[in-house]
Order: structure tokens, then C-alpha cells, then sequence
């Protein structure tokens, strides 16, 4: 016997919270995420998606009143697929345990608050804002996760597609030991690329974040925008998401090509807090 509750009160949020760590706390590889970063997702003044949609979330608690599974629901009329014919509204912070009545119940509830709204396709799991954190399942690679990455028990793919969902895209995550000699090829193409007239590269400079704000937006604008229903980045987002990471930055992992002053690329690295 479960029973669902609705996130309303600080109480129930932080048993929305404590679900994650209940759900993964017994294996090594787990990293629990910070918990401001869950909260500023479903805060409206910290959240931009809360401008063109709304979320609701939920806990299931088992018979005794332990909190056993949690759930998210929202709607964002700024988010599309290339190709989606019909509504399509998401579902993400999915923890369950073990058992597909359980997970069941949390989809159902989820499916019938995105219904009520006129949505017709469920995406999930995703998240209520950018793509850069907590988009998509774990099914291969379970080692500690990368900061803001979404990190689940191997078995949740199984509640997932029992429910009925199916694989939408592959999100790959890749780890390079960075001591070790690249193929040689890379080294070739690299030539290559400096012997253009006009290239040239440039580590990003803190005391000047508004102007790599700037070339960063530029770039991503001409490269990303469209692709995958992806839309334009405004220059002032940017220079708020470099602000935010100004902390942890280190100029020597960024890196920024022009080709006669007009910035043609960018790579963004930083390091990995967790």
C-alpha cells in the first residue's frame, strides 16, 4: 500500500530531497547532490523556466510513512524537439525503489497532471530548465557521477521502460586521461588549423567575463541554434552563467579560437566539484 503526497511545505521538500539519498545511500559510486542545487529548480526567482511554465512534484510514501520514491511535472511552452507533432511536457527527480507499482503510481500521477494541462507526449527524465544538469537516464557507466549529472541504480531502466517509455536520444558522457599522448592525427589537424592566416587562440581572461560572454553567445548562436530544437542564447544569460561560475574557473582549461578577431569557437572546461 502507497500513498502520494504533493510537495507543499517545507517539510515534504525536504523529504523530496532525502528520497535520492534513501533510494542510492547504499552504493559507493553515489555522490548526493547539493541540495541547493535541487532547490533552486523549483524556486521561481532563481528559475527562469518559471516564466513560460509550472511544476509540480510529489513523494510516495510506503505503509509505515517512509518516504520511498518522489516525482516532478512541468510544463515549459519555451521547450520543443525538432520533430514533436503533439504537447509534450517532462518529468524529471525520479527516485524509486525497486518496485514497479511503486514507479507505476509516481508516472501515473505525473501523466495525469501533464493531461490535465493539454500535454499529449511525456519526456522524462529531464529537467525543469537547461540542458546542461539533471537531463536524462543513467544506463551505462555507473561510476561516481559529474557534478549536476544525473546518477541512478542500474534498475531504474527497467521501471522506465515497463512503464512504457522509450529511448528518445543517447546523451554520451566522455573522460579523457588528460597525461596521456593524443593520436597523432589530432596533432596533424592542429598544424593545419595554425597555419591559416588569421587564427589565432586565447584563454579566457576573468577581468574581462562580459567579452568572452559575448563571443561565447556568438558562437553557440551560429553553431547550436536550431539544432535539436535548440534556441538562441541571449548574451546576458551567458554572462549570468559565467558570473555563477567564476568561483571555480580557471582560465587555463578555457579556451576561445578567432579567426581575424571574430570568435569562431569555444571550449569550456571546469573542474568537476564533486
Amino acid at each position: 500500500m502507497f500513498k502520494l503526497e504533493e510537495v507543499k511545505d517545507t517539510t515534504t521538500a525536504k523529504k523530496f530531497l532525502e528520497v535520492n539519498y534513501f533510494v542510492n545511500s547504499q552504493d559507493p559510486n553515489y555522490i548526493r547532490p547539493l541540495d541547493k542545487d535541487i532547490e533552486q529548480v523549483f524556486d521561481p526567482k532563481k528559475n527562469k523556466a518559471f516564466r513560460h511554465g509550472e511544476i509540480t512534484r510529489w513523494i510516495l510514501k510506503d505503509k509505515s510513512g517512509l518516504a520511498i520514491g518522489r516525482i516532478a511535472a512541468f510544463i515549459n511552452k519555451k521547450y520543443k524537439n525538432k520533430g514533436d507533432e503533439f504537447p509534450v511536457g517532462g518529468v524529471g527527480f525520479f527516485d524509486c525503489t525497486n518496485d514497479q507499482r511503486a514507479a507505476d503510481m509516481l508516472f501515473d500521477v505525473a501523466k495525469h497532471w501533464l493531461m490535465q494541462r493539454g500535454v499529449e507526449g511525456m519526456d522524462g527524465p529531464i529537467n525543469f530548465g537547461e540542458r546542461d544538469r539533471w537531463w536524462g537516464l543513467l544506463v551505462e557507466g555507473f561510476k561516481p557521477p559529474v557534478y549536476c549529472l544525473n546518477y541512478n541504480p542500474p534498475y531504474y531502466r527497467g521501471l522506465f521502460e515497463s512503464y512504457g517509455f522509450k529511448p528518445f536520444f543517447n546523451q554520451i558522457c566522455f573522460a579523457l586521461d588528460v597525461s596521456a599522448r593524443l593520436q597523432e592525427k589530432f596533432y596533424q589537424r592542429h598544424a593545419e588549423c595554425a597555419r591559416i592566416p588569421g587564427i589565432s587562440a586565447k584563454h579566457i581572461q576573468i577581468k574581462e567575463l562580459d567579452k568572452f560572454a559575448k563571443d561565447f553567445a556568438t558562437v553557440y548562436n551560429k553553431a547550436w541554434a536550431g539544432h535539436g530544437g535548440l534556441k538562441q542564447i541571449e548574451e546576458k544569460v551567458v554572462r549570468a552563467m559565467f558570473r555563477s561560475m567564476k568561483p571555480v574557473l580557471d582560465e587555463r582549461l578555457c579556451w576561445f579560437v578567432y579567426h581575424n578577431d571574430d570568435p569562431v569557437a569555444v571550449w569550456i572546461n571546469l573542474p568537476d566539484l564533486n
